[in-house]
Parts: C-alpha cells; structure tokens; sequence
C-alpha cells in the first residue's frame, strides 16, 4: 500500500534542508557568534582564543558535521597543480591582461587555473575565496577590496593558505603582494599636468570603499598638489561599473574656478569622463585634460587617445604566480614585487587653456 506523503513544519523543513546541504566555514561561524577568522585558528589550533570559543566552536562543528578541509586545511597536502585567481572585475581589460600572465606562466609550469570575480563587492569576497578554495587550489592569486582589512585574508592566514596579492599594495607587513607604487604613479600624472600649466586638478576616484588602490591614488594626488602649493580640486567618488558620469561631473564644470583637469583612477573611469565632458558641451583636451591609470590598450585607440599611467599588468600576473609558486615550498609570505609604471602621454592631455569657459551650456 502507497504510503501517505508527509508534510514537515516549516520550521522543521528548513533544518532538514539546511542539514542537507554541505556546511560552510561561514555557516559555523554564524552558528557560534564568532567570526570566520575566530574559526578558522581554532580548527588550525593557530593564534590564541579562550578557552570558552574554542568549546563554541567545537559544538557548532559537531552540530553541523563541518568538514574543515573546505577552508583549505589540507591543501598543503594536496596537488592539484591547480591556482585560484579572484579579481575584481572580468570585463576591466587591466585585469584581464594580468590574468593572462598569470595563465602564460601557468601554463608553462604544468598548472590550471579556475578564476572568479567579485564585482567591485567586498561582500562576494568571502563566497568567492570560499568556493575556490572548495576546489581544492593549492594557492591563491587575488585582487581584494582593501588588503589592510580584509576579513578573507584574515581567514587565509589563519589557514596557512599560500596567496599573494596583485595590483593591492598593503601597508600590513607580511602579505606577498606584486604591484606598481600608486602613490608614487598618480604623484608623476599630477606633476605633468603642473608642467602643463594646470592650476586647478580635480579627481574622479573609483569608490575608495571597493578598491584601496583608489585610496593610494589619492593619496597621492593630494600629496603631488601640497607639493605644487595648488588647493585639491573636487573628488568626484563613483561607482567602478558607472558609465554615465555627466550628471555627477556637471555641478563641477561649470563656472571660471572649474577644474581645467580631471585625473581618474582608472582607465574605464577616464574614458566615460570624456564622454560625460562631450556632452556637457566642453571639449578635451581643449575645455578639460583627461588623464587615466592603468594603460589598457582600447585608450590608445580612441579619439583623442587617453593620457595613461601605463602598469606592466601581464608582468605583474606572471610575477604573481611565480611569486606563489616559490611559496609553495617556502612561505611567500613577506614577499614584495614593485614594478615599474611609466606615463603614456595621449591627446586627452594638453596645456591648461589660457581663459576657460565661465558657464558651458550643457547638451541635451
């Protein structure tokens, strides 16, 4: 005889389909109220916590049949000969060119690659760590939001997983990491603009919340306008995957004081300034110089070709592997990689003009 279906509660439904599925690090974390770092130093039995968090731990653990090789435990002992790659964005060609180095030296080596992105989201950083690490890597390449405060690379650390940073530039001592000095870089765009005659410099700066090289750009902005004696002109903060920007650019282009250059953090943010200060009815580089940071090659190729602080992407992908690679056998930990940039000039970048516009007339 059929045997009647039965119905769970609500409530007893969702335990049994929460058991059903696999436990995360981040799922013990939450069930013992402490952080994903905290859990991770008590399975490693790494750092110190006391002896009442540890006994949360283990019953939180135990409750959720946890298996601990999801963080990455084990992978010192695993060979995969697989790397995992995490960057910011995959349709920002900078980083597309580093991943290309990274894929070259692999190759050479005998090692895959798996790659995923956040989206400028600190909160995919986590999810997306987590899931390559699931795939058992034997490393990581990763590009993450700030380098100095990141909870992911707390939680690498205290797993003893072999990482090391590309494009970030971290003040935390003993973080492998492979990039250009952005405070020096954006210092050398805002000393060419001064020898141009440009008096007023604003900056279009991707969200310094998404990306801590945005922060480091600025603050060398602001160091190169201090040494010039010139005031800081406005900081016009958006969103990396914001095309659009002459709504956000209009109220500080008009008027005598208008700034009569802009530097934008990164390449795609420097071209959607030109187009936003076309359609405000103002001219580059006649009306306002552009000048980006990254030296992709579509800005050479755009009328007028982009003004660019030109970074070895493909070499600093390379190094990065290669850096992580010899980490293997001994800890890259420490390691640090400064390459060197140099400044492409375009024609988006000219003198600073004699009498600017008092008041453009926008287009409609």
């Amino acid at each position: 005889m059929k045997q009647p279906t039965r119905i769970l509660p609500p409530e007893q439904e969702r335990r049994v389909r929460a058991m059903a599925r696999t436990a995360t690090i981040r799922d013990v974390a939450a069930k013992a109220g402490v952080s994903i770092a905290t859990v991770s130093r008590v399975l490693n039995g790494s750092g110190v916590t006391t002896p009442e968090t540890a006994e949360k731990v283990r019953l939180a653990v135990a409750a959720l049949t946890f298996r601990p090789s999801t963080i990455g435990r084990s992978l010192k002992a695993a060979r995969t000969r697989t790397v995992g790659v995490l960057i910011p964005s995959l349709s920002n060609p900078v980083f597309a060119e580093s991943v290309a180095g990274i894929q070259d030296a692999a190759d050479e080596a005998g090692y895959s690659v798996l790659i995923a992105s956040t989206d400028y989201s600190p909160d995919r950083e986590a999810r997306a760590i987590e899931s390559l690490l699931s795939n058992r890597v034997e490393g990581l390449v990763l590009t993450v939001a700030d380098a100095d405060r990141s909870a992911s690379l707390d939680t690498l650390d205290a797993a003893q997983t072999p990482y090391v940073l590309v494009y970030n530039q971290p003040l935390t001592s003993g973080r492998a990491h492979v990039s250009v000095d952005n405070v020096a870089a954006a210092r050398a765009i805002v000393e060419r603009m001064t020898a141009l005659g440009h008096r007023r410099i604003g900056m279009v700066a991707g969200r310094f919340l998404h990306s801590d090289r945005s922060c480091r750009r600025h603050a060398g902005w602001l160091a190169a306008l201090a040494t010039a004696g010139l005031p800081a002109g406005p900081v016009i903060e958006v969103d990396f995957t914001d095309t659009r920007l002459a709504t956000r650019l209009a109220p500080h282009l008009t008027g005598a004081d208008r700034p009569t250059a802009l530097f934008a953090s990164n390449d795609l943010l420097a071209l959607a300034t030109i187009r936003a200060i076309r359609d405000l009815g103002l001219s580059v580089p006649g009306d306002v110089s552009v000048c980006g940071f990254d030296g992709i090659e579509v800005g050479a190729l755009v009328s007028p070709s982009l003004a660019t602080l030109v970074q070895p992407a493909r070499a600093m992908g390379r190094a990065a592997f290669e850096t992580l690679r010899a980490g293997f056998a001994h800890e890259p930990q420490g390691a640090v990689l400064t390459l060197p940039f140099e400044l492409r000039m375009g024609e988006s970048l000219g003198p600073a003009p004699l009498a600017p516009a008092a008041n453009p007339t926008p287009k409609s």
